[in-house]
């Protein structure tokens, strides 16, 4: 028998299968458990503003357990956990993470299924104290007003263009002109300007002489601080 065959033995029969207490198996479901439900909760909470998913957050809850279960696996037998990440790796998820926080959610879920299952308890809990934290106060920081979207559609004509510039400057703090378009003697122009007086501009606006159409957009991109 060759050193290789002798450490091949040895490998397998030192690693190949441990014993692990039904106690500590019950004591890390259930830890993860209660972690499941602490992040189910903090998603509903977070997310109360925007689109929130239920099915997504049970998920969330389902996926750190199953983790926990998968690592308290791994832990038993190394042969066991060499297939299953075999078989694991094999697996395609289809499904697009459209939200960002989602996705945050969906990490620190797996990642409390694996601390948990290595046996880590204490570390879970401080990590997602940390994480609690860093989001609710993240999430009192309030946000800039995002700027509004002006179409006007007019004739082209330099006494239109004066008195569309000057109700701008009346009612609007910040306008800029983004865009315009002249065809057939018909001018239209796109402005992202900032106003609370968004009825009383689209009236003004509108009672120009030669003004055809006014619209006033709200859109959801990217923030200008």
């Amino acid at each position: 028998m060759s050193f290789k065959d002798i450490l091949k033995k040895s490998f397998l029969e030192n690693y190949a299968h441990t014993e692990m207490d039904f106690k500590t198996i019950i004591i890390a479901i259930l830890v993860t458990c209660v972690m499941a439900v602490y992040i189910y909760y903090l998603y509903r909470i977070v997310t109360k503003k925007s689109f929130y998913s239920k099915s997504f957050n049970i998920s969330l809850a389902a996926l750190a357990v199953i983790t926990a279960a998968i690592i308290l696996t791994i832990q038993t037998s190394i042969v066991v956990s060499l297939g299953m990440v075999g078989a694991l790796s094999i697996v395609r998820f289809r499904t697009a993470i459209k939200e960002p926080m989602d996705l945050v959610f969906l990490f620190w879920s797996i990642s409390v299924g694996i601390i948990c299952g290595a046996g880590l308890f204490g570390l879970a809990i401080v990590a997602s104290l940390a994480v609690t934290v860093v989001i609710l106060l993240l999430d009192m920081i309030p946000q800039a007003k995002a700027p509004q979207i002006l179409l006007v559609s007019y004739e082209d004509s330099s006494e239109a263009d004066s008195e569309i510039e000057e109700i701008l400057r009346e009612k609007a703090g910040h306008c800029e002109e983004k865009s315009r378009t002249i065809a057939s003697g018909q001018v239209s122009v796109a402005y992202e300007l900032r106003t609370s007086m968004g009825k009383e501009l689209c009236g003004s606006l509108s009672k120009i002489s030669g003004v055809s159409s006014v619209s006033l957009l709200k859109h959801d991109g990217e923030v200008t601080y």
